[in-house]
């Protein structure tokens, strides 16, 4: 297995407008990795620089103990698997898959066992005679995944491979693309835009905007503990309520928010009287709460969605907006009243800047 060390990567095609700044990465031997940002982050970039098809402008990648930095691709043993697929339709399954060994010059006996070994991986054992415009989108999905483990690669680099596929293809290969990369011990970087995707697949996340990296952790950490705005509402939908800290005792924090008086389980080096932001998540909040919850809120509601497994309510806490969801709800009505609560750890401190462009 590989560990990759990313150290100090910069690329800029024009000086003015960067599209990585001074990166730093680590990613574990065995690692499912996602790249996570909007379009023009500078994750794909990244994808290809590790790939070796691009040559950053500074900085340094090791696969393991070997710089790789000026080694072409065919050297790297990083393959790569594309969002739109890039089979030749002329080719058989087997054929497609065997075109990375048949370039490197592997005999006969080697293709055939890498090939049907690669196969039986992606389930397509029995598809190996057939033309790849015969197969649906998932199965050309599963033939590109093939071709890039046929050649026993030390880094799988997966740049949005299902964003062609229809939401129930989406579901099902995401499972298979895990199941696959964990079965075979392999370190897999994966690019997407899909914060469902990186949360329901990842190990570790790591969210970029602008070239800069904003935020590393399990899908759990950055969703439930984002370290600034940009990545709290990247990674989901959110409730942002400027406040004032009253009190610091430690591991609580007392606040002023437009909402009320708050109380937050967190511990910072906040002062009285210092400004910040509060980031509440609409799952986050309880309806008929026990007598003596703390952080209780009167909501009147405006409006709802009914999305199958929960009810999403527009509400209002005094003149505050606030986005709302609720599981197996109750029926309501607009302008209906009642009282919520949020418990003290799912209230999540954001730092005084994000308070300043909100």
């Amino acid at each position: 297995m590989t560990k990759v060390t990313i150290s100090g990567l910069c690329k800029a095609y024009q000086p003015e407008h960067p599209i990585l700044q001074s990166l730093d990465l680590t990613i574990a031997s065995g690692e499912l990795f996602f790249l996570l940002g909007p379009s023009g982050c500078g994750k794909s970039t990244l994808l290809r620089i590790l790939a070796g098809l691009i040559t950053p402008d500074r900085g340094t990648i090791r696969f393991n103990d070997t710089d790789v930095t000026a080694l072409p691709p065919e050297k790297r043993q990083a393959t790569m698997v594309f969002q739109n697929y890039a089979l030749w339709p002329h080719l058989t399954v087997f054929e497609n898959v065997a075109f990375g060994l048949r370039v490197a010059g592997a005999d006969n006996r080697t293709i055939k066992r890498e090939v049907a070994a690669a196969l039986d991986l992606v389930r397509l054992g029995d598809c190996a005679d057939r033309r790849t415009p015969s197969l649906s989108g998932g199965q050309q999905q599963r033939v590109a995944l093939a071709r890039a483990l046929a050649v026993n690669p030390a880094v799988l680099l997966l740049d949005e491979p299902l964003s062609n596929l229809d939401a129930r293809l989406r579901d099902e290969m995401r499972l298979e693309i895990r199941r696959i990369t964990k079965e075979r011990g392999l370190t897999a970087i994966y690019v997407t835009h899909d914060r469902r995707e990186a949360l329901s697949m990842a190990d570790r996340v790591a969210v970029l905007s602008g070239g800069v990296l904003q935020q590393t952790g399990t899908p759990s950490e950055i969703y439930e503990r984002p370290v600034n705005r940009f990545t709290a509402e990247f990674l989901g939908d959110g409730n942002f309520l400027p406040a004032e800290v009253l009190a610091n005792h430690g591991s609580t924090l007392q606040l002023r928010t437009p909402a009320g008086d708050l109380t937050a389980a967190a511990e910072t080096s906040l002062s009285p009287g210092d400004r910040c932001r509060v980031l509440i998540r609409p799952e986050n909040f309880r309806f008929s709460p026990a007598p003596d919850a703390v952080n209780l809120l009167e909501i009147r509601v405006r409006d709802g969605i009914y999305l199958g497994d929960h009810r999403e309510w527009q509400a209002e806490c005094g003149p505050l907006p606030l986005l709302i969801n609720e599981s197996a709800p109750e029926p309501r009505q607009p302008g209906d009243c009642c009282t919520v609560a949020v418990p003290p750890e799912r209230l999540v401190i954001l730092p005084a800047e994000d308070a300043d462009h909100a």
